[in-house]
C-alpha cells in the first residue's frame, strides 16, 4: 500500500479483537486516491489521502 505524497500517512497496524478477547494482528489502511496534481507548472500523478484532498492541501488538475 502507498503513502500521502503530501502528509506521508500510510498504513497502521492494530489489533482484531473477538468476543473472546483473542487478538490478532490487522492493518488500518488509510483512504488514498490517485489524482492528478498541479505541482507547480506541471501536473503529475500522486497518491493522496482523502484527507489532503478534503483540506485544500492539493490542487487538482482539470
Amino acid at each position: 500500500m502507498a503513502k500521502c505524497s503530501v502528509c506521508g500517512k500510510g498504513p497502521r497496524t492494530g489489533n482484531n479483537v473477538s468476543h473472546a478477547n483473542n487478538k490478532t494482528k490487522r492493518r488500518f489502511l488509510p483512504n488514498i486516491q490517485k489524482v492528478r496534481v498541479r505541482d507547480g507548472g506541471t501536473v503529475r500523478r500522486r497518491n493522496v489521502c482523502t484527507v489532503c484532498l478534503k483540506s485544500g492541501a492539493v490542487t487538482k488538475a482539470n
